[in-house]
């Protein structure tokens, strides 16, 4: 599990990518489990660190979402939340509403796009108080979303 990792005197770790990785969304189109690759890595590493960025491209590509999988925290861009990603096994066991209550007792006004065809995510937004602001279209993708906005009272 060591190919790649750069170990720095500063006690940060990196593992880069290059241009070959942009590729790799292509080839893994068929692959079962596609998403849960980098999350598998991560697990067997993960103990040993203390935190673990991934930083990725601003689109929903796969490599984003493998990322996501990955992921067990929220990403904000000051009032703007990114994404709040759970893992599927951990969904429907409060986790995302953990995450979201600890940002709201953080900030007093947030907002995010949220596509329309995911009923359960609105719903959830909706039960959380946020309200839907717009609708919109998400260039990079074609589909159809709403811009919601919570606000603390």
């Amino acid at each position: 599990m060591e190919d790649g990792i750069l170990h720095h005197q500063e006690n940060v770790d990196l593992l880069p990518v290059n241009i070959e990785l942009s590729a790799l969304e292509v080839t893994m189109g068929n692959v079962m489990s596609r998403e849960m690759i980098m999350k598998e890595y991560i697990d067997v590493i993960r103990s040993r660190y203390d935190y673990i960025r991934i930083d990725c491209m601003p689109s929903l590509g796969m490599m984003t979402i493998d990322a996501l999988v990955s992921s067990d925290s929220v990403l904000l861009n000051d009032e703007y939340i990114e994404g709040i990603f759970v893992a599927d096994e951990m969904q429907s066991c409060v986790i995302g509403k953990l995450l979201l209550d600890y940002i709201k007792d953080k900030k007093v006004r947030l907002q995010l796009n949220v596509y329309q065809k995911n009923a359960r995510a609105i719903s959830f937004y909706q039960r959380e108080g946020f309200i839907i602001q717009c609708e919109g279209l998400d260039e990079a993708t074609g589909e159809k979303e709403y811009t919601m906005l919570w606000k603390q009272k």
